[in-house]
């Protein structure tokens, strides 16, 4: 087994975990970081499933008290059966406009350059959002209505465009909305466990084909890793908003896309297509 290889799959799988619930964008840094390692060829997109995934099941611990309570409660509990509606409300706009889009966006706009790009937009809204009155309505996820998860799941699917961030769409726009810091960012949470799901079947059965045995030891390494640093961002980011607004998130954003917009445009790096 290749050394490079499996320290590349550890990068990732930590790019991964320590991304994918921050306003930075996961998929745009897999891509970015990637692309900069030459791992972007058909066996790195099964990878990126395998990553994605183990970043959802460390979610899943993380409230698996709560999931529990709803799991069990659902037959009978009115509680539980409305937070499961408020998830699927969130969920549906990018499950449709997901299924209509999907190969488009995967063939056209997955590439370092689009990233880079949604990466600054994406950072100039947060200091907009984050320059707005702040004087939330909304303090628990219990709180939220029906309208309140419809209108954050068109929110969330803007995130189809990589670099956008699925947890910086869902957030920003729960400030927008009337939510608080943490309950935007515990909904973001909730919502990634359905989307991601359904997004990691989906992408499962499209590159089905491309699992072969050999990849094991890499998949492992990689899914381990985003488990593990996955599981230390969700505890930290959670510990963060509660006294700091989004804006170093923000800048950070700025900074990193115009490193790699510049990059490209003095020819210092040869930013390639991917070959997904």
């Amino acid at each position: 087994m290749d050394v490079q290889l499996l320290l590349t799959a550890l990068l990732l799988g930590i790019v991964e975990g320590l991304t994918e619930f921050l306003p930075i964008s996961s998929t745009g840094h897999l891509i970015i970081v990637g692309d900069l390692l030459g791992y972007n060829d058909e066996a790195s997109t099964v990878f990126k499933i395998v990553i994605q995934f183990a970043a959802i099941l460390a979610v899943c611990w993380e409230y698996r008290e709560r999931l529990i309570k709803v799991a069990v409660g659902l037959p009978r509990e009115r509680e539980a059966q409305r937070f499961v509606g408020l998830l699927f409300l969130g969920f549906l706009p990018a499950a449709v406009l997901g299924l209509m889009f999907h190969s488009v966006i995967k063939t056209v706009l997955f590439n370092p350059l689009t990233v880079a790009t949604a990466l600054v937009v994406g950072g100039l809204i947060i200091l907009y959002v984050e320059k707005r009155a702040y004087r939330p309505r909304i303090n628990t996820v219990e709180e939220m209505g029906w309208a309140d998860a419809v209108k954050i799941g068109f929110a969330q699917a803007l995130a189809m465009i990589p670099g956008t961030s699925r947890s910086g769409s869902t957030i920003m726009g729960g400030l927008i909305f009337g939510l608080s810091r943490k309950t935007a960012a515990e909904f973001s949470f909730f919502l990634a466990i359905p989307t991601m799901f359904a997004a990691t079947v989906y992408d499962l059965y499209k590159n089905w084909g491309l699992l072969h045995a050999q990849d094991l030891p890499v998949f492992a390494i990689g899914f381990v890793a985003s488990f593990l640093s996955a599981m230390v961002a969700v505890k930290t980011f959670i510990r963060f908003i509660s006294n700091h607004t989004f804006i170093g998130f923000a800048w950070y954003r700025i900074v990193f896309g115009l490193i790699v917009l510049a990059s490209w445009q003095f020819g210092l790096v040869d930013w390639s297509e991917p070959s997904f």
